[in-house]
């Protein structure tokens, strides 16, 4: 009798392990499935946002980067995501693509770039850039494209980033360098100057822009708070770090972009 409650015993423990494993089996195959399944949709969607950018249709790009980011947050290639976005900003912000932040001026007797740029709150060069202006001279009655939303600029300083925004929207996030000791000061600023190849006023010295030792680079943007702005570089290797003065730090090639887009009044927030 016990003989047999035993064998009775051994095969029910058998059959539990076959049922467990099979359904360990069947869990993890469900599991490899969603997984290749997922990783199949975002590579189509990827796929398909790089033809429309070969076909230079900008905004059909975007938008399908808009929802990869948005429906696979959790994914390993959520930052390249972001980073293509952010080409995708720029390359749209200097092209003669008409956006939903943009609209078609048409030029009048009397017109002048600058007086234009004033009227919309953009740049001259940002005008040009986006209709191929090789100079500063222009014909009325022809059309243009003019950039007519607002930008802010977000600098945090834990992260050494700036983000350029409009509306809420992210166009680019710059690595940058901030004050050390935590001198770069918080709070909310005015851009009220902009400088080309800006001399440097140091104490003692007038450091010319042709100096190697002019630590502004080619760029400046000074803040309504006075000895404090955003500025190139001549030591590129210590972006990302608190190293300036007080000053926000980028590379000369990302400011002089900057310095393209954002005009005089813009707001920045700084934070800690």
């Amino acid at each position: 009798m016990n003989k047999k409650i035993i064998v009775i015993i051994s095969i029910i423990i058998v059959v539990f392990l076959v049922v467990l494993l099979a359904f360990n089996l069947g869990r993890n195959k469900a599991g490899s499935q969603l997984k290749a399944g997922l990783i199949s949709s975002t590579s189509g969607l990827v796929n398909q946002a790089k033809g429309l950018e070969m076909k230079n249709d900008l905004p059909a790009a975007k938008i399908i980067y808009q929802k990869l980011i948005s429906e696979y947050p959790n994914s390993s290639e959520v930052m390249n995501w972001q980073k293509k976005l952010e080409d995708i900003n720029i390359k749209l912000l200097f092209s003669s693509l008409i956006t939903p932040k943009s609209g078609v001026y048409e030029i009048k007797p009397g017109d002048s770039l600058i007086k234009i740029a004033r009227e919309f709150n953009t740049t001259a060069e940002l005008i040009m850039r986006s209709n191929n202006l090789t100079e500063s001279k222009i014909i009325p009655g022809r059309k243009i494209k003019v950039w007519t939303a607002p930008f802010s600029i977000l600098v945090d300083k834990s992260q050494n980033t700036l983000i350029l925004k409009t509306d809420e929207e992210v166009i680019k996030t710059y690595i940058v360098s901030t004050g050390k000791n935590n001198s770069t000061p918080v709070g909310n600023f005015k851009i009220v100057n902009k400088l080309i190849n800006p001399t440097w006023f140091k104490a003692g010295a007038v450091v010319p822009a042709s100096s190697p030792e002019n630590i502004l680079g080619t760029r400046w943007l000074g803040f309504d708070l006075a000895g404090y702005g955003i500025h190139g570089t001549t030591e590129p290797q210590s972006l990302g770090r608190q190293v300036t003065d007080g000053c926000v730090r980028m590379s000369n090639r990302d400011v002089e972009e900057f310095f393209t887009i954002v005009p005089q009044g813009t707001e920045v927030t700084i934070v800690d």
